[in-house]
């Protein structure tokens, strides 16, 4: 397959593109502890030499022993914005291979980051070298995979009121979503007194208390199975982990259960809460429950506009179930999809991989709508 690419000439963009993300995937940005700023500072060069009229990069705090970061191009008024996170989760268990050595191979390019969503830097800076962008603004932004806290810096402290439309890259399968999940995720404590089992009887019991609440919770998910849009009926409720304890023989003085839940477009989360404080005190009103997340679901604002601007690069327009950062750009007003290279069933894991062809849908896509937007 590499070979009869070889003859046309959309392979040495290709070949381009390839190159690029073998560099990117090199640079570290696991997140927590990755080089976000030392890429944005790269790739800050490039878009330069790429003929962006203005360029910044722009430190974020956060918890974490590095600040995260991120470098916005404008090319005239950014009405259209094209958005990749530039941060990885850490290595998964199993790689075969250096997850910073990129290898191509096998019609594939694997290393960390290749699927997701570093293919689509790769492929916007490569569409970007026709030199036809005209008011586009391209954010490549660290942080999203944990905290997301790049993005709204992002919206709070730039001028993005021209900005009406945005591309947000993540791993799709070539189909463009235009509504997903959301994330909510939260904490319940139980602290007791704790002290020596033979006195287990008239003690209080936090891991109990706590296992009541795990079951009220899956109750919850049980009956809320089949509610819902199609395509994303139920809570995707996950009841995580209950910890407490140090041995058989010592009453535990505290325990904690964690859980998450996905809510689709138009959940009522006030509603939830609601269920959530009952069974709350249905399990013992000790218990104390904080939200850890609070990631909104997606649904596009403007489908129409949004079809036209992506319908000729994908035959398929789905709900997604993953969350992405789709959703804090359209809470600020700004019409979004979601749409890039690779699968999500490659990110995360290990030995990830991106396609060479899904690479190459995505460079054409990219500049068809350089191209188009700058018409």
């Amino acid at each position: 397959m590499v070979r009869r690419l070889r003859t046309i000439a959309a392979m040495t963009r290709l070949e381009q593109c390839v190159e690029r993300l073998c560099k990117l995937v090199a640079h570290q940005t696991v997140n927590p502890g990755g080089d976000e700023l030392g890429l944005c500072n790269q790739l800050a060069a490039l878009l330069r030499e790429l003929g962006a009229d203005e360029v910044t990069v722009t430190t974020v705090d956060r918890t974490a022993d590095t600040d995260g970061a991120y470098v916005y191009a404008r090319f005239g008024t950014p009405t259209l914005l094209l958005n990749v996170h530039l941060d990885t989760v850490p290595a998964n268990s199993g790689w075969q291979r250096d997850p910073f050595v990129a290898e191509v191979t096998d019609g594939r390019v694997y290393g960390l980051g290749s699927c997701d969503i570093k293919g689509a830097i790769a492929a916007i800076l490569t569409a970007l070298e026709g030199g036809t962008a005209k008011n586009l603004g391209v954010l490549f932004s660290g942080d999203e995979e944990n905290g997301s806290r790049c993005v709204p810096h992002f919206l709070a402290n730039n001028d993005t009121q021209s900005i009406k439309q945005a591309v947000v890259c993540e791993p799709t399968a070539r189909c463009a979503g235009l509504a997903h999940r959301g994330v909510l995720a939260y904490r319940a404590h139980y602290v007791g007194k704790g002290g020596h089992s033979s006195k287990a009887d008239s003690m209080e019991k936090p891991i109990v208390e706590l296992a009541k609440l795990a079951l009220k919770l899956d109750a919850i998910a049980t009956e809320d199975l089949h509610k819902g849009p199609d395509g994303m009926k139920g809570l995707c409720m996950n009841v995580a982990k209950l910890t407490g304890g140090v041995a058989y023989n010592v009453v535990p003085d505290l325990g904690e259960l964690s859980f998450s839940l996905r809510p689709a477009p138009g959940f009522d989360q006030a509603a939830f809460e609601a269920r959530l404080e009952a069974a709350r005190l249905a399990s013992h009103p000790k218990i104390t429950i904080e939200q850890i997340t609070d990631h909104h679901p997606f649904g596009c604002g403007d489908e129409a506009g949004i079809r036209d601007l992506v319908g000729a690069h994908t035959e398929q327009f789905v709900g997604l179930d993953f969350w992405t950062e789709a959703a804090l750009l359209q809470a600020a007003g700004i019409d979004s999809v979601v749409i890039g290279p690779g699968d999500i069933s490659q990110a995360h894991t290990a030995d990830e991989y991106v396609l060479l062809e899904d690479l190459q849908w995505a460079i054409d896509m990219f500049a068809g709508i350089i191209l188009r937007h700058a018409s």
